[in-house]
């Protein structure tokens, strides 16, 4: 058979293209290094807890609007997902007292957020506004490839103001907009975090068009948990893919693109196998791509210049926990951050993120137990070249700074403890077979909004890349996104 599209990873962005390229009735293969679907967002099982690989706090699973693009991948190949809401967002424990709530419903997070900042009522409602309006550009608009000159022509004649809208914001950060309305510093710091917790930046390096769609979307489709964890979502949309006639291989490594003439023509596996493809998708980050699946010396000049304005951000220690029911006082919340010392912020083990789905979901956990997932951000650096005894000695030194802090918010946490698993970089590396364990990419400076971030495209014909290191950047929504429109600009240009 002819294949059309090779993906090389079932990321979600992987599976988005894949999916909605199958449904268009391409011939699809995805390749995965790894056992099962999802890479960040997989899952693993130990000792009657499953586990969710990174975090659980889930967009695009909403039923209305243009942005819940997690629900409409899977609807495209007839499946769905049942879905539990969060009511909050996220509790903050920030310095200075600062202990907040995102509630789902937008005039109670403002009025929570006001209690805090009274002297900034005005101001906050602005700024928050400002967020709503970028959305609802979004929200008007079937989000497809920016890449296509007749899709943007037919969105531009069907909602001329919705564009002209995100053409405005597309250049500007979230941190220009709030110093316009804002002047309390702690305040403009809390804008940092409600950035940092996504974008692993502050407010300053954020884009607006990025921050509009979070700040708001947790107000509209809300953040919504996936029934059976987040692995789901990919399990699903393998289901759809196979359902479409597309097909995924496991434990299928793939070591190199293959170029015939400057055009990629195919892929290697680790054991040898060749397969051929009329375009090819990389799901891996462009660092991968570029410089471990293509020879390194001939990565292109765009490339180069986009390494020159983006870096990897940092991966994390995570630590996935078993506890006792009765760790968790009366009323506690699904998704935490803590930071003590606003100096810390992007500092290795500063902020600490929180996630526990059993409270939405109980049937993730044995009864009367619960999962924690903790994590904070590390650098692979500090876990290079150590012995075996060593590195675990080390992983459990880091293990327990973190448990003794989360003790502020969960007392009892060391006492309840059930079960305890460490991963570091090195793991993430490992799994997700993304260089460094990175998160994804980060500005290296302060850039002009979105204006920066690479299309799906490359300056290799025949090669596309999906994922967080494409636009519009790090999130499972934002990867579906990317997903959407890399499907879109294949299909055009196959002629489907």
């Amino acid at each position: 058979m002819t294949i059309d599209a090779i993906v090389i990873g079932s990321g979600i962005g992987g599976l988005v293209t894949a999916t909605q390229l199958a449904a268009k009735g391409a011939k699809v293969l995805v390749l995965e290094r790894y056992s099962i679907p999802g890479g960040s967002a997989g899952y693993f099982e130990r000792q009657g807890y499953r586990f969710d690989v990174g975090a659980s706090m889930i967009f695009g699973l909403g039923q209305k609007g243009t942005t819940n693009l997690l629900t409409r991948a899977l609807s495209a190949v007839n499946v769905s997902q049942e879905a539990i809401a969060d009511p909050v967002q996220i509790h903050y424990h920030l310095p200075q007292g600062l202990d907040l709530k995102v509630d789902r419903v937008y005039e109670k997070f403002l009025q929570n957020l006001t209690a805090h900042f009274r002297h900034e009522e005005r101001g906050i409602r602005r700024f928050y506004d400002e967020c709503q309006k970028v959305f609802n550009c979004l929200n008007n608009i079937d989000l497809l490839s920016l890449e296509e000159p007749r899709y943007l022509l037919r969105v531009f004649f069907q909602h001329p103001l919705a564009c002209l809208g995100l053409v405005k914001y597309l250049p500007q950060n979230a941190g220009d907009i709030a110093k316009r309305y804002i002047k309390d510093p702690q305040l403009l710091k809390f804008i940092d975090m409600e950035c940092y917790c996504w974008s692993v930046v502050p407010a300053d390096m954020t884009p607006m068009i990025n921050a509009g769609m979070v700040f708001s979307d947790r107000h509209y489709g809300g953040v919504n948990y996936p029934k059976g964890g987040v692995g789901q979502i990919a399990q699903k949309l393998v289901e759809g893919l196979e359902k479409a006639g597309g097909e995924i291989q496991y434990q299928a490594r793939v070591t190199k693109i293959l170029t015939e003439q400057g055009r990629a023509v195919g892929v290697q596996l680790a054991n040898g196998k060749v397969y051929r493809g009329k375009r090819i998708v990389s799901n891996a980050t462009r660092w991968d791509t570029f410089q471990q699946l293509l020879p390194a010396e001939e990565i292109p000049h765009n490339e180069k210049n986009w390494q020159q304005n983006y870096q990897k951000s940092p991966s994390f220690l995570s630590l996935h926990m078993g506890v006792k029911q009765s760790v968790l006082p009366e009323g506690t919340e699904c998704h935490h951050i803590l930071l003590e010392d606003w100096e810390k912020m992007m500092a290795v083990e500063g902020t600490i993120f929180v996630s526990i789905p059993t409270l939405l979901d109980p049937d993730l956990a044995p009864s009367g137990y619960h999962i924690i997932h903790a994590f904070t951000p590390h650098w692979i650096d500090d876990w290079q070249g150590l012995s075996q005894t060593e590195y675990e000695a080390k992983k459990e030194k880091a293990a327990w700074r973190i448990i003794d802090r989360l003790e502020q918010i969960f007392p009892g946490l060391d006492a309840g403890l059930d079960y305890l698993e460490v991963g570091t970089p090195r793991t993430h590396r490992r799994f997700l077979g993304r260089e460094d364990g990175t998160y994804g990419p980060i500005p290296r400076r302060k850039l002009r909004g979105l204006l920066k971030m690479p299309f799906n495209r490359t300056a290799i014909p025949g090669l596309y890349c999906v994922g967080d290191s494409t636009f519009p950047g790090q999130g499972l929504n934002a990867v579906a996104f990317s997903g959407f429109a890399c499907a879109h600009r294949i299909a055009v240009d196959l002629g489907f």
